[in-house]
Order: structure tokens, then C-alpha cells, then sequence
């Protein structure tokens, strides 16, 4: 195993009788030479103690909100931006229940909901409590929200009764955190360019061309490119979306500053143009408003197309460039035209007349179409555009190491 050096884990240990495995979860990560620090819950302290999480993972352990000496020292939000990972060990029926419905209402929950980091629940709890409806929807909730489960397992429980709720082992969970850990330190080598938004083409000081793209999706992907370690940079449109902190993000307004803007990023590994960029642009933008009369006629030109620039560039042309294909009709054919035209490696196509998906929805459905192989493709069914990033995203890790 690669060693963990100058990676920093917070451990959120919930009240469990599974608590005691995060002890040597803890020593696991110690050993990989991992740097730790630890909240525990209110109720964890009945199963462990600060002492012993102390003693293995030779970092400051944190269990109240309103602490003095923790806020001087650090605040709950520094804490949250503090870590490259949180993991929460065992998540109790309680925490998840909380966590899904925003609640912040101790420590715990304060720093995991504060935080834009990658979030990994370990579920453990009786069978009865796992099988529960709210229990089942308040993780889909979570999952919407990008935090990943490892687990529960199948076994014998505390209780004396046998099903699904047993809490992964540490092995299990230490594989799948230093996984992600070892992957976002090789990717923190990896530049990655996402453009997002509609870009505005102006008739006259008060006028403009432009469509009804969000910028959501193209938000998403950088946000899941940057919890995985790659240096992001986001070129927007005019949105209204905050970003996360640590992207680096541009923000122009016409589809020629999206251009120029592209071209002073450039080489980078990674590009996804996600930006619903204007096709036409004003033969001659007039300098004043227009005022009204019974006719007006504007005249277009073609926009230089940003995708086939990038993708077709002698020396900059990054190793994977992938386009997206918002259609209204003959999705499939446009977008293996678009694929090979454009010749791009991924085109991610998807209808935007659906009402309840695409453009100015929170939900989206699409399907990855790969150069490589042309009858190739994957259909990513509707979930929330948080979501269908994560999967992207997945693809490009998988693709570019």
C-alpha cells in the first residue's frame, strides 16, 4: 500500500457497539502514516474513550460545539476544510437521519454538513432500523448528495439477531478510503477544464441571444473533479451557482471570452465542455439601444466552436476531451455525428425538452457515447445532476489512470 503522508483524515465516530472498530481503523490509517483527528458524538463516548482514540491516532479529539478551547484553536468550519476525507464510523440510524434533514446540531453535524469535502459513511445498526423505509430513503438522500457508503454487512449483530446491519470491517473501509485517497493524490498531478453555463451574445447594451442552460451540470463536474484531487478550473457563463472553494473558477459572459479564456488554460489533461455555448453571434453588435420600430432585422455569423478547437489542436489537444450534446430530437445520430466531427473522445448526449431533466432542473439523464468504440455506450439513468457527475467523473478516474 502506497503510504499516506500529509493526508488528513477526521473520523467522526457515532454511538454504537461498533464504535470500538474504529480503533483499529484508526490504527490502520496511523500506520500508513495518515495525519488524524477525531470527533466523537456524545453517545460515543459511552463506548470509547478520548484517551484511547488520543493514544492511537496522536491527534486531537473533538466532542463539543460550544468549546472555548476548540473554537479558539480551531472552528468547526476550519476543521471541515481541514480534512481531504471524512469518514463516519459507525453511522448510526440517528446521524444519517439527521445529516439528510440539514440538521446541525452538534459538533458532528456541524462539521460534515459545513464541509466540500468527500464524505464516507460506514451504516451500522440492527436489522429492523436498516430495513426501515425512512432509514432507506434518508441514505438515497445522501447519496444525492455525493457522500459514498461502505456497507453495512450481513452477520451476526450485538442484539443477538442475524441480517444486514453489521458494520463493514476496518479492512474493508480502510481499503476503500486509502483507495480514494492514493487516486486523489496522482490526480492532484492531473489539470482538469470544465466549462459550464449559457453565454450571452449582445444585440445592443441591453439585449442579448442566449438559452436557458443553468450551468448546474458543468458546476457539478468540477465540484466532483476537485474532491478527487484534480487542479479544476471552471470557465462560467453567467450563473447564479456558488462554487466550491479551491476551484478556480472564470467567469465571462460571450462565447468569445469563453474562447479566449479556454485557449490561456490550455494544455490541461482533462477538458469537458459542458457550457451550452451560443451557436450565432451578431454580424455587428450597435453600440446603442435599439429603439423600437414596426421592423427590425439582426444578422448572424457562426461562433467558433470552442469543442473542435480544443479537440482537433496539434500540441495542447488534452488526453481526454469530452462534449456534450443537449438535443430535442434524433438524440443517438446527433450525437455520434457530433462524436466524430467534432472528433472529441467522449460526447455525453442528453434531451433537453424533457421537462424534468435537463436545461433549469436539478436532474438529468444521459448517455456517454465513446470514439473508441462507436457501438459503445452508456446510459446514466435520472438522478440529480450531483449524481450523474459522480458517475462522469468515476469514467474519467478509471479512464485517465
Amino acid at each position: 500500500m502506497i503510504d499516506l503522508t500529509n493526508k488528513k483524515i477526521l473520523f467522526v465516530i457515532c454511538g454504537g457497539i461498533s464504535a470500538y472498530k474504529s480503533l483499529e481503523l484508526i490504527r490502520l490509517f496511523r500506520k500508513d502514516k495518515a495525519e488524524i483527528k477525531t470527533i466523537l458524538t456524545e453517545n460515543a463516548k459511552k463506548f470509547v474513550t478520548p484517551l484511547s482514540i488520543t493514544s492511537l491516532s496522536q491527534g486531537k479529539v473533538y466532542d463539543d460545539l460550544f468549546s472555548i478551547e476548540n473554537e479558539i484553536e480551531m472552528d468547526h468550519i476550519s476543521l471541515s476544510r481541514w480534512a481531504d476525507v471524512i469518514v463516519v464510523a459507525p453511522a448510526t440510524a440517528n446521524t444519517i437521519s439527521k445529516l439528510s434533514q440539514g440538521l446541525a446540531q452538534d459538533l458532528a453535524s456541524t462539521v460534515i454538513l459545513a464541509s466540500n469535502k468527500q464524505v464516507f459513511f460506514a451504516p451500522a445498526m440492527n436489522v429492523r432500523m436498516w430495513e426501515h423505509k425512512s432509514i432507506q430513503n434518508n441514505l438515497k438522500t445522501l447519496k444525492k448528495y455525493g457522500y459514498k457508503s461502505i456497507g453495512p454487512e450481513i452477520g451476526d449483530m450485538a442484539c443477538g439477531e442475524y441480517g444486514k446491519g453489521k458494520m463493514s470491517s476496518p479492512v474493508k473501509i480502510y481499503n476503500e478510503v486509502h483507495n480514494f485517497l492514493t487516486n486523489q493524490t496522482k490526480n492532484n498531478k492531473i489539470k482538469a477544464l470544465v466549462t459550464a453555463g449559457p453565454t450571452n451574445e449582445y444585440i445592443d447594451p441591453v439585449r442579448y441571444i442566449t438559452n436557458k442552460s443553468s450551468g448546474l451540470q458543468g458546476y457539478e463536474i468540477a465540484k466532483s473533479l476537485f474532491k478527487r484531487g484534480f487542479d479544476t478550473t471552471l470557465i462560467s457563463g453567467p450563473t447564479n451557482i456558488n462554487v466550491s472553494e479551491g476551484i478556480n473558477l472564470i467567469k465571462v459572459e460571450t462565447s468569445e471570452e469563453m474562447f479566449k479564456a479556454t485557449q490561456q488554460n490550455l494544455p490541461v489533461d482533462v477538458a469537458i465542455f459542458a457550457a451550452a455555448v451560443s451557436d450565432f453571434k451578431l454580424t455587428k453588435k450597435h453600440d446603442k439601444k435599439i429603439k423600437k420600430q414596426e421592423n427590425f432585422t439582426i444578422n448572424l455569423e457562426k461562433n467558433i466552436d470552442i469543442l473542435n478547437y480544443v479537440s482537433n489542436h496539434n500540441s495542447k489537444r488534452p488526453k481526454l476531451v469530452i462534449g456534450f450534446a443537449a438535443e430535442t430530437e434524433n438524440i443517438e445520430k446527433n450525437a455520434i455525428e457530433k462524436l466524430t466531427n467534432k472528433n472529441c473522445d467522449w460526447i455525453i448526449a442528453n434531451d433537453v425538452s424533457k421537462k424534468e431533466s435537463g436545461f433549469n432542473s436539478e436532474f438529468n439523464e444521459v448517455v456517454i457515447h465513446y470514439k473508441d468504440n462507436k457501438l459503445k455506450k452508456e446510459k446514466l439513468f435520472l438522478k440529480k445532476k450531483s449524481e450523474i457527475s459522480e458517475e462522469i467523473v468515476d469514467r474519467v478516474v478509471a479512464q485517465i489512470n
